[in-house]
């Protein structure tokens, strides 16, 4: 296993603005509302350099004492991140019964944001900030909740990240005092990025929406774009939920959970220009290079596959001047729609359209 980490305000690039995550700069098990505050301004265009911190390992569940509970794996102590350390010991404002698990960094207000555009979170870099994860299953959710786990406890399994000819792997014992080591690529992502929504009430971390949040998109790694529809002055943009690694549907409700430092680059699309290139954007929506991703979000997931399918057509009858039939056709006979996830209450699901179909195509 590798031993490095990255400490707040390490191997920050000069010149760009720092944003670590700490009692002041986060919220715990909830998301921001247009009554917060922002902790960091930017001009659209601007990057920002943005430390988040998983869950795992300082939730109550698993003894919120981060030394201890890496230290059952072999983690050294001066392996934990200080950050992880801080915020277990005594982070305010967290309600257990009522408030989600994750660790979100921001608000973050963007100069010129205003409800109708569309805010552009691209993604610039990952950075893993510790050489290990957890995977966690715990009863009532995941995939198959009331099967796993067999137990009343919470069942969390330690990986570590060990480097490879070809960069980085994943690697997960089978059980413990396995000889066998199961390896596995890495895709770092961030599991939550979104808006701020209106009002005074700040919405539950779990639970994705039209403001984004724990979207859970596995895609969202280095090099892709997320568009968000701007529903508060100055958009308040946020992240969180670090991923080193993830399986569409992410049955066990984690995956391989993980602090990051993530290099983001915010714009802003004036509404007219938003509608012309994208249709009416109505949750979020990603790009990379050889996809447009739209989104459907629903508790049920046959509500959510037709969301995503609604959302498709209506992005490729504004984008390429498609009719809804040949749309509809397309769609079918060419785009993977992959459930993101079924495990935050509210199901996602994401389409791939391939850009390159298009390339011929005049609207």
């Amino acid at each position: 296993m590798l031993t490095d980490i990255l400490r707040a305000g390490e191997k920050v690039p000069a010149g760009v603005a720092h944003l670590p995550v700490e009692e002041g700069t986060s919220l715990w098990g909830r998301l921001p509302c247009a009554a917060d505050a922002p902790v960091l301004r930017l001009e659209p265009g601007d990057e920002a350099v943005i430390d988040t911190l998983s869950h795992e390992g300082i939730l109550e569940d698993q003894g919120r004492d981060p030394r201890a509970f890496f230290g059952a794996h072999g983690v050294e102590p001066e392996q934990v991140l200080p950050d992880a350390i801080a915020l277990a010991a005594g982070h305010p404002g967290r309600d257990r019964a009522t408030d989600g698990p994750h660790v979100v960094t921001g608000p973050i207000h963007v100069a010129g944001a205003r409800p109708g555009d569309l805010l552009k979170v691209t993604i610039l870099e990952h950075e893993m900030r510790v050489p290990y994860g957890v995977v966690s299953n715990r009863h009532g959710r995941g995939a198959l909740p009331g099967e796993y786990p067999a137990g009343p406890a919470t069942v969390s399994v330690f990986a570590g990240v060990e480097d490879t000819a070809d960069g980085p792997v994943g690697t997960m014992a089978p059980r413990a005092g396995a000889e066998r080591t199961l390896r596995f690529p890495l895709r770092p992502f961030l599991g939550i990025m979104g808006v701020a929504v209106p009002g005074t009430d700040r919405p539950h971390s779990v639970p994705p929406g039209r403001h984004g949040g724990n979207i859970d998109i596995n895609l969202l790694t280095a090099g892709t774009s997320l568009y968000l529809p701007v529903q508060v002055e100055g958009a308040l943009a946020y992240v969180g939920d670090p991923h080193f690694a993830q399986g569409d549907g992410e049955v066990a409700l984690t995956a391989m959970e993980a602090s990051l430092r993530s290099r983001l680059r915010f714009d802003v699309i004036a509404r007219d220009d938003a509608v012309a290139q994208f249709g009416e954007v109505v949750g979020p929506l990603a790009e990379t290079s050889e996809y447009l991703i739209p989104t459907g979000m629903d508790e049920d997931l046959d509500l959510a596959v037709k969301d995503c399918v609604r959302h498709a057509i209506a992005l490729l009858q504004a984008r390429w001047g498609l009719d809804p039939e040949h749309a509809l056709a397309y769609l079918s006979a060419a785009t993977d729609f992959d459930i993101s996830q079924v495990v935050d209450v509210v199901k996602g699901v994401h389409a791939r359209i391939r850009t390159a179909d298009f390339a011929e195509v005049r609207p």
